[in-house]
């Protein structure tokens, strides 16, 4: 099998949109005090494209991205925060919570755009070695199938959930907090990057960044 990378092709947010992100995390780390922070190593991020890519591709791939970008007009990119969602990972008693996002179509045709632009350097069956880990840590079998899958699952306009996942909480917390009225906002890019995952998704090394235009 050939030395792969899981990595994620992501949005960074404008600085409001991180502030809310923030915001966010710090109520659910009062209930999970020893779920993950949002720091300068865990940034907030809307993923756009999950794949194992060839180790030994990876400078072609974020050429790839970048043209990719070139022919995009990103100041058209843009999303609806419109909730607070969860989903279930496998942690007893808890969510993993985000800002659900409504995509505009121009983040649908840059996600397939995307797609077709690294489909040549991708493989199947990566493993944990593909992924960032701390010592002593491991990569879930979820994490790991939820990359493998994320081609078509999360493809399109029928199938992708755009969101900016903010922390675990409790499921008690987390059904008293999506009954809460939530105030809608904008979210706009402030550039797109590469990412190597580590577990549960998370964007823990950067690869390559673009600035988007302001």
């Amino acid at each position: 099998m050939n030395d792969l990378t899981a990595v994620n092709v992501l949005v960074a947010p404008d600085a409001t949109t991180a502030r809310h992100a923030h915001a966010w995390n710090a109520r659910m780390r009062a209930g999970v005090p020893d779920g993950f922070t949002l720091d300068a190593s865990l940034r907030p991020h809307i993923t756009t494209l999950q794949r194992y890519v060839r180790t030994a591709d990876l400078d072609d791939v974020y050429e790839a991205v970048r043209l990719t970008l070139a022919a995009t007009d990103a100041s058209r990119l843009s999303y609806r925060a419109v909730a607070i969602g969860h989903a279930d990972r496998g942690v007893p008693g808890q969510g993993l919570a985000g800002i659900l996002l409504r995509p505009g179509p121009q983040v649908l045709g840059l996600q397939a755009a995307l797609l077709d632009a690294i489909a040549p350097f991708t493989e199947s069956g990566g493993t944990a070695a593909a992924f960032v880990t701390d010592p002593g840590g491991s990569i879930s079998r979820s994490t790991l199938d939820w990359v493998e899958s994320y081609v078509p699952d999360q493809i399109g306009p029928d199938r992708y959930t755009a969101h900016i996942t903010v922390g675990f909480a409790t499921l008690d917390d987390l059904r008293a907090i999506e009954a809460e009225p939530f105030d809608a906002f904008t979210v706009r890019p402030s550039a797109v990057a590469v990412h190597q995952l580590g577990d549960s998704g998370a964007a823990r090394r950067l690869l390559r960044t673009w600035p988007t235009p302001d």
